[in-house]
């Protein structure tokens, strides 16, 4: 299986393959607009200015499924990221990320890097996977974890691109 195959909708509703995304390091980040942790969206913003350039991605999946804390549709979601927090990488369209209705892509990530203690599911808003530019997950980040300490793996898989 091949992180490339899997369908996304955009934030906009377009659907399209991770295919476009080929030889770039990925940071995928489960979001929600109401959680503690939203005030990441400038930190991911930041590393996204500071990376992209040289082949860092970042992909926002927003996810109501915990305590409700993305309770918006797309477009709300869309405007409100880009009003509070100025993000200009690319967002999707609301998905589980656990459970029965997750998206493929989620139930591959989470199956390929498991979080503490082995468990597959995703803890929380604001997890955190890095893929390196062959398009294999590396690295699980807990929804506690800044993005700026994400910093040194990012840049240790960029001098692999």
């Amino acid at each position: 299986m091949s992180l490339y195959q899997f369908k996304v909708e955009t934030i906009k509703g377009e659907i399209k393959t991770l295919e476009e995304y080929r030889n770039q390091v990925l940071l995928i980040v489960n979001t929600a607009s109401k959680c503690g942790f939203t005030p990441q969206y400038k930190e991911l913003q930041t590393l996204y200015e500071e990376y992209h350039k040289q082949g860092l991605t970042i992909l926002g999946f927003p996810c109501n499924q915990f305590m409700g804390q993305e309770p918006g549709n797309n477009e709300e979601i869309e405007s409100f990221c880009e009003i509070n927090y100025g993000v200009r990488f690319p967002m999707f369209a609301k998905i589980d990320v656990n459970g029965e209705n997750a998206h493929p892509l989620f139930k591959y990530l989470a199956s390929e890097t498991p979080g503490l203690l082995g468990t597959k599911s995703i803890k929380w808003n604001f997890t955190k996977f890095l893929v390196n530019s062959n398009g294999q997950p590396i690295e699980r980040f807990s929804p506690n974890t800044n993005p700026k300490e994400i910093k040194p793996h990012i840049e240790k898989l960029l001098k692999e691109v």
